[in-house]
């Protein structure tokens, strides 16, 4: 009867890895990544709720649909930035994402009719979105950074 091992594999033990590991784990806890994990969670609920805030529930379904979408995964996205930023810090780029879609979203979606205050909420609410985005996609690129000067 063969037995299997329960020791982790070699390379969850190589010295590199353990290395950026515990790079990632140290920048998980600075203030900063705190700051954009709630800033993502909370410009992600915001843009859920905004058709209902602002008052446009009403007068596209479709945008409050999306806007409901995008913001309960941009949220969900904050969320997995907390919980494992060394997996998930390459994911910013789906919080810009996001953050653009929303932006072009009142054309795209409602229409040449879009109201005003669907255009600058959604503006300001993506470009919130974007620049969390590229701020957490930033900070998993100055880690990697500091590894390879380290090493």
């Amino acid at each position: 009867m063969a037995t299997h091992s329960t020791d982790t594999s070699h390379m969850d033990t190589h010295p590199d890895l353990v290395s950026l590991r515990d790079r990632y784990t140290a920048l998980s806890h600075k203030p900063v990544s705190g700051l954009l994990e709630g800033l993502t969670i909370i410009t992600g609920l915001y843009l859920a709720i905004s058709p209902w805030v602002v008052g446009f529930q009403n007068f596209s379904p479709s945008l409050r649909v999306t806007n409901l979408i995008l913001g309960i995964a941009l949220a969900a996205l904050g969320f997995s930035f907390g919980s494992v930023l060394e997996r998930t810090h390459g994911l910013g780029w789906v919080a810009a994402a996001i953050g653009v879609f929303t932006i072009i979203a009142p054309w795209v979606v409602a229409g040449p009719g879009a109201f005003h205050k669907t255009i600058w909420n959604n503006a300001f609410t993506g470009g919130v979105a974007c620049l969390v985005g590229v701020a957490t996609m930033g900070l998993g690129l100055m880690a990697t950074r500091r590894l390879s000067r380290r090493n």
